[in-house]
């Protein structure tokens, strides 16, 4: 399996290509479509799925035009932030640039413990709450690998300044990174990879 980081996409907010066996997953299409397409084609890789770690607007970006390219191509996204995707305020668009910025609504709501392919390999939601009601990890244990989105990242952690974002949940669901393997490698909504390990080390300096 190859995870591929298509960075810088917009806002200076990581893209991520999960390959494997002909298969791709897109997560946090923060890049434009042309260049994840062009990317999956060179690879020979078919597009499986969307996933988003959250709905802020800076993860977002290219889920429609995704859509109108690969007609069929499924948006996935925790329930509770289902709605930050049809909503400028939601979705922080309009806390940044003071004007509506919609996309088209998920084609699938995710849910803690849910299971998402790509060829052989599986992923597992994490609900991880804190920077958004719905953010979420997504683990693969056979690869050893989390994407984390923004809840945590290799230096920091996520903001709860946001719509519904609540620093006690947010160090609730840290807490809950806890409790796995300290040696899988994370893979974050912005910044570099980082073992799990040594990104929980620096969560103490936030609270």
């Amino acid at each position: 399996m190859r995870i591929i980081n298509l960075y810088p996409g917009s806002f200076g907010s990581n893209c991520y290509l999960v390959e494997h066996e002909g298969h791709a997953l897109i997560v946090d299409p923060s890049a434009s479509a042309a260049a994840i397409l062009r990317r999956l084609e060179a690879d020979g890789c078919t597009p499986d799925a969307i996933l988003l770690t959250h709905g802020h607007f800076d993860h977002i970006m290219s889920i429609d035009t995704l859509r109108e390219a690969v007609p069929g191509l499924p948006v996935c996204i925790h329930a509770s932030d289902a709605p930050m995707l049809t909503d400028g305020d939601k979705n922080a668009f309009a806390f940044f640039f003071r004007k509506e910025r919609t996309w088209g609504a998920a084609d699938r709501l995710l849910a803690n413990g849910d299971v998402i392919t790509v060829g052989s390999a599986a992923f597992r939601v994490i609900h991880t709450p804190g920077h958004s009601p719905g953010s979420v990890c997504y683990l693969c244990e056979s690869e050893s690998a989390m994407l984390t989105g923004d809840t945590l990242f290799a230096d920091s952690i996520g903001r709860w300044d946001l719509w519904e974002g609540n620093a006690v949940t947010l160090r609730r669901s840290l807490d809950l990174l806890e409790t796995f393997d300290k040696t899988l490698t994370i893979y974050p909504g912005h910044g570099d990879t980082e073992t799990l390990g040594r990104a929980l080390a620096v969560v103490p300096a936030f609270f």
